[in-house]
């Protein structure tokens, strides 16, 4: 459509941010590249921007172009220790969300949380 207007204050439904969805590609990414992988301190760092980018990328595409999306991933050796975690965000309840998800093998747990922010 020339010329329509590209303004958009809310996203339609299938363009919506929808934890569900998000999961499973922070999901499928993470337990293919980790899977079978043993904590090395050394390679942690290319690591976890790796696995960022590539979250990333694929959560873009799955219909989420107008959101600005902050990809936030730990890797951390695996002791049988606990950790905790949580964030804080200031946003519009209506567009934004995220989702999170946790894998764990004998060597290593990694978290990582996508927050999807609407862009008007």
């Amino acid at each position: 459509m020339e010329g329509s207007n590209t303004y958009l204050i809310r996203p339609n439904h299938q363009h919506k941010f929808k934890p569900a969805v998000v999961k499973e590609c922070i999901r499928e990414v993470v337990r293919e590249r980790l899977s079978g992988l043993q904590y090395d301190p050394d390679e942690v760092p290319d690591l976890s921007r790796s696995l960022a980018d590539c979250i990333k990328d694929k959560v873009k595409n799955a219909g989420l172009d107008r959101y600005k999306l902050v990809v936030q991933v730990i890797i951390g050796e695996q002791r049988g220790q606990g950790v905790k975690m949580s964030s804080r965000c200031s946003w519009d309840a209506d567009t934004d969300n995220y989702a999170e998800d946790v894998f764990m093998n004998d060597s290593l747990f990694c978290t990582v949380v996508v927050f999807g922010s609407y862009y008007y």
